[in-house]
């Protein structure tokens, strides 16, 4: 049997990092690695190859190949799925579906020859047995959640590895909070299953023995939903195995604010190498937290949170919401101070959307307030149900934030905030390559030289080599990142 592995393109977008990338000479950020845990669950004697779209165009002539095609996708890939779907359908080549896009909106793909949906760990065998027996059905689906701890190592060696900024793992899936907006939980169950400690350390193992070096994101929704398993099993095993292999890779993922409650937690994840976090934010509004159910950022000092991280060794990117019922007008002027406050520099704002199968678009669509199927970005202005706020007024707002935080004068404030706050983890040995030379000089030229607001690019500069010169490698990464947001949102001829 010979399968392809097909993963649609991204759109332009905050998270695809795009206009960052060319810097570093890479063409994606993250490889699928939903993919390429599928594939390495695939009987051994199959053929497999992929094709990431967001590296390498998919060819007629691999479709041909293919006996099968697979294709996992999220919903800001649609445009992407519907043409791979209907070149595929052209070349008489069967599709086999799965992941959180299909998962969620099957009825939508009757085209698909074949739909696995839910968690692999239980339909793909089904598939996989009704297929060697001659008789596969259309779709395949579960209301369980299985055990993660026979996951296998994903197929790393199919990625063409030197295109990535990132590798990416997994150490568990649900999270045990209940957020209205967030459909992980619909998805992937209020319960935390953690894969074990000697599957993590099987797959750093991998990454290792491929050669990888650098930046490798656990994907994680809330990397400390399990705090207890993490902070006294995981993290002094990955510390041990990291001193071991002399701190080949740097951790990024995700987790809840209440990291910032334990200096213990933040004092080992920035041992064991892990250099950066995302937080879900969301809204410094009490009644907007309340609102969506936000329990864990409730009645606290969320700077002082973001404080605390930032000064234990651990960069924060931060999501923001602008739309809730009990937003007023004045919400976009405390994003925008909270946001310039914190030292959050990579801030994700966006317009709240209700995707299906969360108890947001339940409660809109009782309250007759769903219009349109959302399009799974919340940055691209479009508004899937009828707001509190005027749509205008909401748009409008929104567009302000933007405009206030990343253009370069605010945007390069911020980061002399960060710099100032932030207390890097010493002991980690700083490695400085050819690809980040290259970088650098890419940004003195392109933003330094080229683009508007060169004078505030060489302010921060020399502010960087006087102030925090070791952090000089810090701010030259976000002045690169800010070509990026400021490319997306259509921001670079403005200062």
């Amino acid at each position: 049997m010979k399968v392809l592995l097909v993963y649609p393109q991204y759109p332009d977008s905050f998270w695809s990092f795009k206009h960052a990338l060319r810097f570093i000479s890479k063409k994606a950020a993250v490889p699928p690695l939903g993919l390429i845990t599928v594939s390495a669950m695939l009987p051994s004697n199959w053929q497999k190859k992929l094709v990431d779209m967001n590296v390498t165009p998919l060819r007629t002539v691999d479709i041909l190949w293919a006996d099968y095609i697979f294709i996992s996708a999220m919903h800001i890939q649609k445009e992407s799925v519907r043409d791979v779907i209907a070149e595929c359908v052209k070349q008489g080549v069967k599709i086999v579906a799965g992941g959180p896009l299909f998962t969620q909106e099957h009825q939508n793909y009757p085209m698909v020859d074949h739909l696995v949906l839910n968690e692999a760990e239980i339909t793909l065998p089904r598939f996989l047995k009704d297929l060697s027996e001659g008789h596969p059905e259309s779709i395949y689906r579960t209301s369980e959640f299985p055990d993660i701890t026979t996951t296998p190592v994903p197929d790393f060696h199919l990625l063409s590895r030197e295109n990535y900024a990132f590798m990416n793992i997994q150490v568990s899936r649900g999270c045990p909070f209940a957020c209205e907006f967030c459909e992980i939980t619909s998805l992937l169950g209020h319960k935390v299953r953690m894969k074990s400690t000697e599957q993590i350390l099987d797959e750093l193992d991998a990454l290792y023995e491929l050669r990888w070096r650098g930046n490798v994101f656990i994907v994680d929704d809330n990397f400390i939903g399990n705090r207890n398993a993490i902070k006294y099993d995981l993290l002094p095993a990955m510390k041990a195995w990291m001193q071991g292999h002399n701190y080949p890779f740097n951790f990024n993922t995700e987790a809840s604010i209440n990291l910032a409650d334990d200096p213990e937690l933040l004092k080992l994840m920035a041992e064991t190498g892990f250099t950066s976090v995302f937080v879900g934010i969301e809204t410094p509004d009490e009644n907007s937290l309340q609102e969506c159910n936000k329990v864990q950022n409730k009645n606290r000092d969320l700077l002082h949170s973001v404080s605390k991280i930032q000064r234990a060794g651990l960069l924060v990117s931060g999501g923001f919401i602008v739309g809730f019922d009990n937003d007023s007008p004045t919400v976009f002027q405390k994003q925008i101070d909270f946001i310039q406050q914190s030292g959050i520099v990579s801030a994700m704002v966006g317009i709240l959307n209700a995707p299906k199968n969360t108890k947001l678009y339940e409660r809109l669509e009782a309250e007759n307030r769903i219009v349109s199927e959302p399009t799974g970005s919340n940055t691209d202005l479009s508004l899937n149900f009828i707001p509190k706020m005027s749509p205008h007024e909401l748009i409008a707002g929104y567009k302000r934030i933007i405009q206030e935080i990343y253009t370069t004068k605010p945007y390069y404030k911020r980061i002399r905030r960060l710099l100032l706050n932030y207390r890097p983890y010493n002991a980690r040995p700083v490695r400085i390559n050819l690809a980040t030379l290259r970088a650098f000089m890419k940004s003195i030229f392109i933003i330094g030289v080229v683009n508007h607001g060169r004078g505030d690019y060489w302010r921060l500069i020399l502010w960087t080599l006087f102030r925090r010169p070791k952090l000089m490698a810090d701010a030259i990464e976000y002045t690169i990142y800010g070509y990026h947001y400021r490319t997306v949102y259509g921001l670079r001829n403005k200062n």
